[in-house]
């Protein structure tokens, strides 16, 4: 079996647009043409976020690029993927969600050591522009205070 563990694609927005308050690993499920794409790095977290449907949780947003050599039974790069986790953690989710500003949206998506595709998901209070400015700021000064301790 090939060696999948450098594919972690990671949503680098995430961070600077949200603050996460906790985080769960869910396994995703993919179509053949999907997960081949997907182990070929033609991921994109950019846009995407949960949400419920029916009492089951979908991500919605995230492109996963048509497979080159995939023909006619090719996916649709946008389309909605069904997240598994495990009921209570889904009952504690749509629980959390009831709360204003709070989503769910992708931090990171890898594949693990047995080829199965797993994404981390965040539980995520949006940030204003103040608290972002403010997070820069605190950003540079720890990265300084680094600088200044390795001399």
């Amino acid at each position: 079996m090939a060696d999948y563990k450098n594919i972690e694609i990671k949503n680098r927005r995430a961070s600077f647009d949200y603050e996460v308050l906790d985080t769960w690993v869910a396994g995703i499920v993919l179509t053949g043409t999907e997960i081949k794409s997907l182990r070929l790095g033609k991921a994109s977290l950019v846009d995407c976020y949960c949400c419920f449907h029916a009492g089951e949780l979908f991500v919605r947003g995230m492109n996963i690029s048509e497979y080159y050599w995939g023909t006619y039974n090719n996916h649709q790069p946008k389309r909605d993927r069904k997240l598994l986790l495990q009921r209570k953690e889904l009952r504690k989710l749509e629980r959390a969600l009831q709360d204003k500003g709070i989503t769910l949206i992708g931090i990171k998506l890898f594949v693990n050591e047995r080829g199965l595709a797993k994404i981390v998901i965040g539980l995520a209070r949006g940030r204003k522009n103040y608290d972002k400015r403010e997070y820069i700021k605190d950003k540079d000064t720890k990265r300084e205070l680094d600088r200044v301790m390795k001399r």
